[in-house]
Parts: structure tokens; C-alpha cells; sequence
């Protein structure tokens, strides 16, 4: 096993982190000045999302220059103590890896529409109209369904993009495309960075044909329809990229295909992505029943092809599982439960160790254009207003966020932090939850239950999806953790989590 078999990554948002400067966005060393934060925390790894230079179009997505840093959130040699710093500490740290697109701002962008003939315009998909004059194909955006074609009035053509028209679709098919993007990520590499999220990476191939999309499903948009043969190609030339280097760099991808079987086929035969989002566990409702499906196909279709699977339950993209979960505490401590012992990778995003909320975004402080300010918000850092940033922040903090201040929890033992906190405490203690075999699963009474198996140690785990109390037989072992709400010990109070060893 590598060492992302094992870890649990803890992802970083910097606009919303920490700001180190006064200057309303988090940075660089706002992430620096908290490692030691995250290592009594007792996470293993940070992703970062973009750090690029960017025009902000899609906030770090849309990059204009894939080896420097921009001035909002410092410097490269900023970076580079970060980093070392997280080293030192034993963290290991990854990048978010923008391949599909650039920023219109790029100056390969910049050159492909100065002209047809110009030596970057097949770096980028160009298409005439179609006979009739329509556009070169149906493909919607998955955020707002507008067309994926933007005419450049400059240059005479339609440029494709999957995204804001702010962010073209580069053209993989092009090999110095790929020999270009390769050696971003040498750059990087070279810095000592551990491995990268690789943004939409199933996206990079596209058709040669550009064929429609069918009409029963121009509803979902383009991307989660996109899963063309010759990607892998280029997955197994990336991951030469990272092999040429040593102490085993990493990959995981966004695959956002929706089902685990094809999400699965990322990994190859051990020669594509090391890690691979499995996105179902955000859309999937609290239910036993729906878990139990989901852990199923999610397990089966990664031993198929010997493939460990990976569980999120929050991000930058997506409704806080705190916030999905009602604000239920009691839920809301089995969520990481559940996160944190199942056979995977768990990626956690920042403040999920606190039980923050998604916020609510006044009309005036609206700045995203896929309405994910939300999930967002600032981390809360002291009881007190503005809460250990400088002053008012780009975003404004979620409801009560003196109650989910890291302040207020660490002084608390109950508080969401000190149990999440015990939780990775427990996960690191027991390698059957770390790298055990994934045993016994059912659902009785509402009542979820799965065994994790490593070296003779079996490690029990109990969730009631339910809402009335429900006996569970632990055949004289001992409880290692719950979520609260206890009756008695052989007694699983309503949404209430338990490890048993």
C-alpha cells in the first residue's frame, strides 16, 4: 500500500481559510501560520485548491499561468516554505491541477484567436457553424445550460468550453498540448510537491467528432456524459510524468461520471489516476438502505479492478454535509463516523471538523457564478468578530459562527472538534480501519453495520439511519467511540454512529 491508501486528506479552500495579510482573502501563509492547527487536528495530507494566477472568473479554475502563484494569495517562495514547513511536520501537501481549460487570459488563449493561422489555435477546439448556421454541436454547461460554444467575432470561429465562456477547453488531441501540460506539472514536482487533484481530468479527451449529446439528457450538460476512450491514453502518459520522480507522487481525479463502475475504469491497470472522486456519497440521502447500495457498487467496482475507492461527503462544490444533515448533531458526529471507517481514502474539507454549516449569502455579497458561495464561507477562527481575520472577509461568515469558531470548540471537550479529532484518533490507532479488508455488510431495522478486517482485529461499525432506538449485539466486545446520544451500551439511539472492537 502507498501512503494515500492510508492518509486522510484534509482539503484547503484559501480564499476561506485564513488571511495572513489583512486583506480579506486567505492565503499562502494563512495556510502556514495553522499546520500546527491541522497536525494536532491529525489529518495526514492538505489538497490545495487553485493557487494560479487568474483573472477570478471562476475564483483559481480559469488559469493564466500554471507555474507562478497570484499576487492574491503570495508568493512562490511562500509556497515553498509552506510547503517545507508541512513537511517538516510530517503533512504531505498536493495541488489542484487545471487541465481541461485555461483562462481566456492564458497567453496560448491569447494567441490562438489573434488569428486562424497562429501557432496556438489548435491548442484549443475551433469549429465553423454547422450548414444551417447553428452551433457545431448541442453540448450545454452543467451550470447554467448555455451553450458550450462561444463565436470569436476576432478570428471567424465557435471555441468550445464546458464551463463560462471565461474558460476554454483545450485541445488534448494535440500532443504539444499534452507535452506542455506534462511540464506544469514537472514544475511543480521539481518543488517537492507530493501529487495533485487533477480538476474534470475524465474531460480531456473529447470526441474527434464532437457528436451530440442524446436529447433525453441535454438536462445533465455536457460533462457528466463525457467518457471517451482515448483519456486514458492520456492518464497513462501523466502518470509517467509523476513516476519519473521519486518518493511516490500521487494522483486523484475528478472523474464526475456518477457511477462507480466507470469511475473505476480511471484507475486502469494500475497505470492511470492513483485515486479516483467517487461523488454518489454527496448526493446520496441519509438512509440506510441508500447507503448500503452505494457502499456496494462502490466496493465491487473497485475490486474489479484492484482499485482503492475514495469517500468525500463535503467540498467546494457542494452543500455541507452539516448543513445536509439538518444541523442534526447527533448525525452530523456519525457523518464523520461513517466518513472516516469505511475501506477508502476519506477526503474531509476545511471546517467539516467543526459541523459548519453551509452560509446564507445575501444578494449583494453573491460572487460565484455556479452559486456555490454557500459552502464557501470563511473558517471562524476566534469566538469574537471577525473572527481572526483582519476585518470583513470576501465572504461573509455562516449563522452562528462563534459557536463553530475553533476557539470556542477546543475549549469545549464535547464539541465537534475534539470528536472528529477522536475519530482520526482512532482511525490512526487501528489498521483494520486504515487498511483492512471490508466485511459483513447489512441493513436491519434501519440500522446500517459493516466489519473492517485486518490481521485477525475486527472493527465493528454501527449506524442507525433511523429514528427510533435499535439493539445491536456486540457479543461482549468494547465500544471505541459513538456519536452520542446513548441509551445504554447495547442500544443505538436514533441517527446515533458506534465502533466496536
Amino acid at each position: 500500500m502507498k501512503w494515500w491508501h492510508e492518509a486522510v486528506f484534509y482539503q484547503i479552500y484559501p480564499r476561506s481559510f485564513f488571511d495572513a495579510n489583512g486583506d480579506g482573502v486567505g492565503d499562502i501563509e494563512g495556510i502556514r501560520t495553522q499546520l500546527d492547527y491541522l497536525t494536532w487536528l491529525g489529518v495526514d495530507a492538505l489538497w490545495i485548491s487553485p493557487i494560479f494566477p487568474s483573472p477570478m472568473a471562476d475564483f483559481g479554475y480559469d488559469v493564466s499561468d500554471y507555474c507562478n502563484v497570484d499576487p492574491v494569495f503570495g508568493t512562490l517562495e511562500d509556497f515553498d516554505r509552506l510547503l517545507s514547513e508541512a513537511h517538516d511536520r510530517g503533512l504531505r501537501v498536493i495541488l489542484d491541477w487545471v487541465p481541461n481549460h485555461t483562462s481566456q487570459e492564458h497567453p496560448w488563449f491569447r494567441d490562438a484567436r489573434s488569428s486562424q493561422d497562429s501557432e496556438h489555435r489548435d491548442w484549443y477546439i475551433w469549429r465553423d457553424a454547422r450548414s444551417d448556421g447553428s452551433l457545431p454541436n448541442n453540448w450545454l454547461s452543467s451550470w447554467n445550460n448555455e451553450p458550450d460554444w462561444t463565436f470569436d467575432e476576432g478570428s471567424g470561429q465557435y471555441y468550445l468550453h464546458c464551463f463560462l465562456p471565461e474558460q476554454p477547453d483545450l485541445n488534448w488531441a494535440n500532443v504539444r498540448v499534452r507535452e506542455a501540460m506534462a511540464d506544469t506539472l514537472r514544475f511543480w514536482l521539481d518543488r517537492g510537491i507530493d501529487g495533485f487533484r487533477m480538476d474534470v481530468i475524465h474531460l480531456v479527451g473529447k470526441d474527434p467528432d464532437l457528436p451530440n449529446d442524446p436529447d433525453d439528457l441535454l438536462f445533465v450538460g455536457h460533462v457528466p456524459l463525457n467518457d471517451v476512450p482515448v483519456t486514458h491514453d492520456y492518464l497513462r502518459e501523466l502518470r509517467r510524468v509523476l513516476e519519473e520522480y521519486p518518493d511516490d507522487r500521487m494522483s486523484v481525479g475528478e472523474v464526475y461520471l456518477l457511477d462507480p463502475e466507470a469511475v473505476a475504469t480511471y484507475y486502469g491497470d494500475q497505470d492511470e489516476l492513483d485515486l479516483s472522486f467517487n461523488f454518489l456519497s454527496l448526493l446520496t440521502p441519509w438512509r440506510a438502505e441508500a447507503w448500503r447500495d452505494l457502499i456496494t457498487r462502490t466496493e465491487n467496482a473497485h475490486l474489479n479492478v484492484d482499485a482503492w475507492p475514495t469517500w468525500v461527503l463535503s467540498n467546494h462544490d457542494n452543500q455541507r454535509v452539516a448543513s445536509r444533515l439538518g444541523g442534526d448533531p447527533v448525525k452530523i458526529r456519525s457523518s464523520a463516523i461513517l466518513l472516516l471507517t469505511l475501506r477508502g481514502t476519506p477526503f474531509m474539507y476545511q471546517g467539516e471538523e467543526l459541523g459548519l454549516l453551509n452560509g446564507e449569502i445575501p444578494e449583494d455579497r453573491v460572487v460565484d457564478p455556479g452559486s456555490r458561495d454557500g459552502c464557501r464561507t470563511p473558517m471562524p477562527w476566534t469566538s469574537d468578530y471577525p473572527h481572526g481575520w483582519w476585518g470583513e472577509p470576501w465572504l461573509p461568515f455562516a449563522a452562528d459562527s462563534v459557536g463553530y469558531s475553533v476557539e470556542t470548540q477546543i475549549d469545549d471537550d464535547e464539541s465537534y472538534l475534539h470528536f472528529f479529532r477522536s475519530v482520526l484518533a482512532l482511525r490512526r490507532s487501528q489498521p483494520a480501519l486504515r487498511r483492512g479488508t471490508f466485511e459483513n455488510l447489512n441493513v436491519e431495522s434501519h440500522v446500517l453495520r459493516f466489519d473492517r478486517c485486518a490481521g485477525g482485529d475486527v472493527v465493528s461499525v454501527w449506524v442507525n439511519f433511523g429514528r427510533e432506538a435499535c439493539a445491536i449485539d456486540m457479543q461482549g466486545r468494547s465500544i471505541l467511540l459513538r456519536s452520542g446520544g446513548a441509551i445504554d451500551e447495547a442500544l443505538l439511539a436514533p441517527g446515533e454512529a458506534v465502533v466496536v472492537a
